[in-house]
């Protein structure tokens, strides 16, 4: 029973349940206005959908609706959530500046302790760059 308590309380799962919630109310907005965006289209168009469009006796009206609309919902999600979230995102957590990698780190602890067992004049014949990045 002690795992099952650990299993539901985990904060992973709360977190998941959360946005599960959040995602299905905000749905109904994003829905209408996907509806919004349709009836203007349809304002402009003559007619609320083009499932009655069928040029040379083909129905391609239904499609066309359906790649709309899918459209018009993935340009809303993405200029509500998406750019907004990236915008927050690198103004209050900025990723942090690629330092050395470890391996390059111990690559030049290697190379000054080689230099300074050769003595003076071996030290100078090394010269102390950076490596180039990879």
């Amino acid at each position: 029973m002690t795992g099952f308590k650990n299993f539901i309380l985990r904060g992973n799962l709360i977190e998941l349940a959360v946005a599960f919630v959040m995602a299905a109310a905000f749905a109904a907005v994003v829905t209408a206005t996907v509806n919004l965006l349709m009836d203007i289209v349809g304002k402009v168009g003559g007619s609320p959908d083009f499932s009655d469009y069928s040029p040379g006796g083909v129905s391609v009206g239904a499609w066309i609706t359906s790649a709309l609309s899918f459209l018009i919902l993935a340009a809303v999600v993405y200029f509500v959530i998406v750019k907004p979230y990236t915008i927050a995102k690198e103004r209050y957590f900025p990723s942090p500046e690629p330092g050395t990698p470890e391996d390059i780190k111990l690559l030049q602890e290697i190379r000054d302790l080689l230099a300074s067992q050769q003595g003076g004049a071996g030290a100078s014949t090394i010269p102390p760059t950076t490596p180039p990045t990879v």
